[in-house]
């Protein structure tokens, strides 16, 4: 605290040297004059004084035959002097100011927690659909509709809050996949819902948690069948149905299916052969605007652009809508050729590893899986038997 106060009332470090200098600094202590970072060097002594102790040591001076000389100006006053004739440096500093200022008027980072079935990505789209992404005015943002936006859009979402925190717009969520009450916005009354088989298949297992079970494991059931009712009964006294109450039927109900994916390939083909001549632009990006030197001519008849971006960040995840990165422009030139039966194979195996991977990523198990290559007039066809197992997850609203 006290290097703070000094700062800003600024201090002066003096060399000290002549008759006697320890005389000197006893003068100095009995008129209470500070004097601190004391060093011998020998012939003088170096010390810092403040501006007021400094004006008042000339009679001290001259009773003790020593001189004093000043070595180096600190603190505030100093550096404003300093900074005065460098307008320029001023003047950045004060924009810097200002932007920073005017940063703060826009959410740079959104981060959601709380949602297991609801992905980041998904999430990410309702935001950007619903116009949040980082860059939006914080006073564009109405968090109470958004929290009522977000309940309307996930009926699976039973709780959510939002607050903004600095630049930082927080969203925390509560999943609850055990719906009981199936109520709208109001607390009416929605009706209920079936689960209903979206395939034809054999069951395989079953787990339920609300609803009424009209199959069991080892069941053949057909699209559109009836899995597990969301009506369940109330009896009377006398075992008659009194009424029903409605709700959303829940449960795990795993089906063992076929399907089948189809890809054709024709056999001639133009490929691209790319020359080696390139040209790079650099650009970057503010918030959808992107900063850059246009290309007025391109000496390349043919050619493709690869876009290499970099999102900037300060003090390690505050993300701020600035990107910098590069476009490169190749040249190619197209020439017919014909697919060898490696190449179909290769190619087939590529497109049919990301059909899989998309299933897999559906929650959709993988149990077999016959595949059959055949070429005709020049084409070549991929055919994909797969049996599967696949968690029903079709709703139909109870008439």
């Amino acid at each position: 605290m006290l290097h703070a106060i000094q700062y800003l009332k600024g201090y002066l470090c003096i060399r000290v040297w002549g008759f006697s200098p320890e005389r000197f600094m006893n003068l100095c202590g009995n008129h209470n004059i500070l004097l601190w970072n004391i060093k011998n060097h020998g012939d003088y002594y170096t010390m810092c004084v403040t501006l007021k102790g400094f004006y008042s040591l000339k009679s001290i001076t001259r009773k003790t035959g020593t001189r004093v000389a000043i070595t180096k100006r600190c603190g505030l006053p100093f550096f404003s002097q300093k900074a005065g004739k460098r307008k320029i440096f001023v003047a950045g500093i004060f924009l810097s100011l200002l932007f920073w200022i005017w940063m703060e008027s826009f959410i740079l980072n959104i981060e959601l927690s709380g949602n297991y079935y609801i992905t980041d990505e998904v999430f990410t789209d309702f935001l950007t659909n619903y116009k949040i992404t980082p860059g939006t005015r914080k006073k564009d943002i109405d968090i109470e509709a958004l929290e009522k936006a977000i309940r309307n859009e996930y009926e699976l979402v039973t709780w959510t809050s939002a607050k903004i925190d600095g630049t930082k717009l927080i969203i925390n969520l509560k999943e609850n996949d055990l719906i009981q009450n199936y109520t709208d916005e109001k607390g009416q009354d929605k009706g209920g819902y079936h689960l209903i088989a979206d395939t034809d298949g054999v069951v395989t297992n079953m787990v339920t948690r609300t609803g009424i079970p009209k199959v069991s494991i080892g069941t053949e059931v057909k699209k559109g069948d009836i899995l597990v009712e969301g009506c369940i009964p109330i009896y009377s006294e006398d075992a008659t149905v009194k009424r029903y109450e409605y709700c959303k039927a829940d449960a795990d109900v795993v089906i063992e299916s076929s399907m089948s994916i189809t890809q054709q390939l024709t056999e001639n083909y133009k490929k691209k052969i790319y020359s080696g001549e390139t040209k790079e632009r650099y650009l970057v990006r503010i918030s959808f605007v992107e900063i850059g030197i246009p290309v007025f001519f391109l000496p390349y008849e043919q050619y493709d652009v690869v876009e290499e971006w970099e999102q900037i960040y300060l003090f390690g995840d505050y993300k701020i809508p600035v990107c910098y990165g590069k476009k490169q422009i190749r040249e190619y030139r197209e020439e017919e050729t014909t697919y060898s039966k490696e190449e179909v194979k290769e190619t087939f195996e590529r497109q049919i590893q990301k059909k899989l991977q998309t299933l897999e990523e559906k929650g959709v198990q993988i149990i077999e899986k016959n595949v059959t290559i055949n070429k005709y007039k020049g084409i070549w066809t991929l055919k994909v038997i797969l049996t599967v197992n696949k968690k029903a997850d079709t709703f139909e609203k109870i008439q």
